[in-house]
């Protein structure tokens, strides 16, 4: 019997992305308990050209410096900075490039509609 698979094509940006580790008795195992899957989202950021949406339990604003490298990290939006959503580790949920222009911001930061190189996207608590 011959089983025929269609093949879906599917964007890497939306992919469900499960972290594992190997144990040291050889078995594979989801990394719950070390902070990489976030199960409470309060943040959502959506990017206006195509409404992908990320949510995130945090953000934090990162600057770098003129080569590239970790300056600072921020808890408010500037010129220049990069947006990263938790988790903050290798498996971060997002990060935007440096933001060009800030279009509306609250007082309290909770919500921000920025520019970046790319990208126009507007970041919310929830």
């Amino acid at each position: 019997m011959i089983f025929l698979i269609k093949k879906q094509k599917m964007s890497k940006l939306n992919q469900t992305k499960i972290p594992l580790i190997l144990s040291e008795d050889n078995v594979l195992k989801i990394v719950i308990d070390q902070g990489v899957i976030e199960t409470e989202h309060r943040w959502k950021l959506v990017r206006e050209r195509d409404g992908l949406t990320k949510r995130s339990a945090d953000v934090m604003w990162l600057e770098f410096d003129e080569a590239g490298k970790f300056k600072s990290k921020h808890s408010q939006p500037g010129i220049g900075r990069s947006l990263i959503m938790s988790p903050f580790n290798d498996f971060f949920t997002w990060q935007t490039t440096g933001v060009t222009e800030i279009l509306a911001c609250t007082p309290d930061c909770e919500y921000v509609k920025f520019k970046t190189t790319n990208s126009t996207y507007e970041l919310s608590k929830e």
